[in-house]
């Protein structure tokens, strides 16, 4: 055991989930799991007297649910929490609503029976608690002022309560002007890789960007299920049409595509067109989707008209992609450190020499839209 392991709480009312949590995190030298609890109640005892570095949180739980405790942590005594919860579509919309809240991350719950790909659910389990574990967390502080989407729908969450999520302290931002010069760049082509934090970083991006920017794919470090639930919430929040990325779809001006969890994101060009390709493959800088991959396809297959911005988030997922992207004269930029949660993928890229701009987040939209007019 290493001098200072990262202090887990397992909360969970499966007594098997628990056991199998605790053996794949024992795996891991630098993470040591100091207790467990079956109920927010005794959960809270526990985060009180042991003070865990990080706690793993499930959602559906007895006396209280696992949403309503997380609301609670994160308004009276702020920590890091993962949500671990079922890949189920229903699951999905629900973890969404444990984002907005303020937990770092979501890793979909192990089977007591699950024997094939439970290496990497542990690999997920194990980068997510070591990139909660360095996050920037703040305060949730719950306010009435409803929030709606672009067509006044309510959304169920509110403009405070989303400005306060992990640190960021982002209200809803506003739909940039589009420059004159967009119209005539729409063969540009912009990918985004984004992980811990990702989720509150890239809504950031895409509330600001305009109808008129070129076609964005993205990569954000999701399990499956979860992202096509985070990509509605980014279609309800944007100007933009965001949807899950499919085999076979249109690249257009003002669609922004994100890949599906355990699938890959790749670009192929057919005719005059291009066209995104979702796909099997092993992890990829221990990730699928992996930024590394769509950046490498984006260096082939688009070169000089793309434009890349790496965001927050742990490991150097993308950083070689980014080299490549360099190298093929497309326009590079990394989030800075100070808006980071994790300030891992984009350091990671910086130390290649390979980014023209680091910018901090709100300025990243801006950014992009002046890279796509050059």
């Amino acid at each position: 055991m290493i001098s200072n392991p990262i202090r887990v709480l397992l909360v969970d009312d499966s007594v098997v989930v628990r056991s199998v949590l605790t053996k794949l995190l024992s795996q891991d030298p630098e993470i040591n799991v100091i207790a467990s609890a079956a109920d927010p109640y005794d959960a809270r005892e526990k985060i009180v007297q042991l003070k865990p570095d990080v706690v793993i949180l499930d959602i559906e739980m007895p006396r209280m649910d696992g949403l309503t405790f997380l609301e609670k942590i994160m308004t009276h005594m702020p920590l890091p929490v993962v949500m671990c919860s079922s890949l189920t579509r229903e699951r999905a919309d629900l973890t969404m609503r444990a984002i907005e809240l303020g937990a770092v991350d979501v890793v979909g719950k192990p089977s007591s029976t699950q024997t094939d790909g439970l290496h990497e659910v542990s690999i997920a389990l194990i980068d997510k608690i070591k990139a909660a574990s360095r996050a920037r967390i703040r305060r949730f502080v719950p306010k009435t002022t409803p929030m709606t989407d672009a067509k006044g729908r309510p959304l169920g969450v509110t403009a405070t309560s989303l400005a306060h999520i992990r640190g960021t302290g982002y209200a809803r931002a506003k739909v940039l002007t589009p420059p004159p010069e967009l119209r005539r760049n729409q063969h540009k082509v912009i990918v985004i890789g984004a992980s811990t934090g990702g989720t509150e970083a890239l809504r950031v991006v895409l509330e600001q960007l305009p109808r008129e920017t070129p076609p964005i794919l993205i990569v954000q470090h999701m399990p499956e299920y979860f992202t096509l639930a985070f990509a509605n919430r980014l279609n309800s929040l944007s100007d933009l049409d965001v949807k899950e990325a499919e085999n076979g779809d249109k690249l257009r001006p003002g669609l922004a595509l994100v890949a599906p969890g355990n699938s890959h994101l790749t670009l192929r060009r057919v005719g005059v067109g291009l066209e995104a390709q979702v796909r099997e493959g092993p992890l990829v800088c221990r990730h699928r989707p992996s930024v590394e991959v769509l950046f490498q396809s984006a260096a082939k297959v688009t070169g000089p008209n793309t434009v890349a911005a790496i965001l927050t988030g742990m490991g150097a997922d993308g950083a070689n992609g980014m080299v490549m992207l360099k190298q093929a004269g497309a326009a590079t930029i990394a989030q800075d450190e100070a808006s980071c949660v994790v300030f891992g993928m984009p350091k990671e890229a910086i130390a290649r020499g390979c980014v023209d701009r680091v910018e901090h987040l709100e300025r990243i939209a801006r950014a992009i839209l002046e890279m796509c007019c050059s």
